[in-house]
């Protein structure tokens, strides 16, 4: 396998990677199917976006960041989430792609990556504390999926080498 940065080329295999994220209910609260052109947007030149691929060039995960907040003072922390293709979840696609996007993220000046998972999401749990996330807490009834509230556990990781602090 191979990490790579994502390129706007790549919008067609991550559109499809995650729309089954969508339709399989597991890790978002998106119901809408999105087109490549809505996943180029996300080529911001700002957020990281990093693909792993097969030997063979086929793109089987990705991590991107995004805009946390449009405030100025929260700049250096961006949102993450991590998709990886059906057939190769539980092969350890989604750490090799986590941890590409956590040494990106590091480079490209962020402090601090944060995001939501869903409470019962125990995979991702298990592997986010694995590389060092931090659940801070839950909101409890955050949004609804296909009639039904959830719940979701509010992870961040502090980044090496960077200067966040609190008051």
């Amino acid at each position: 396998m191979h990490l790579r940065v994502a390129a706007p080329a790549d919008a067609a295999a991550i559109v499809t990677i995650y729309n089954q994220g969508i339709e399989d209910r597991v890790a978002t609260f998106e119901t809408r199917l999105r087109t490549p052109q809505e996943v180029e947007q996300w080529f911001d030149g700002t957020h990281p976006i990093v693909v792993l691929e097969t030997d063979q060039r086929q793109v089987i995960a990705f991590a991107s960041t995004s805009v946390y907040r449009p405030r100025p003072c929260y700049a250096g922390i961006a949102e993450f989430s991590v998709y990886v293709e059906r057939s190769w979840r539980g092969h350890g696609a989604g750490r090799l792609a986590l941890e590409g996007l956590l040494q990106e993220a590091e480079k490209a000046g962020f402090w601090k990556l944060v995001s939501r998972v869903f409470v019962e999401n125990t995979a991702s749990r298990a592997l986010l504390c694995r590389l060092g996330f931090r659940e801070v807490g839950v909101y409890e009834k955050h949004a609804q999926l296909d009639g039904v509230w959830r719940d979701v556990v509010i992870v961040e990781r502090l980044l090496p080498g960077k200067g966040g602090c609190c008051v």
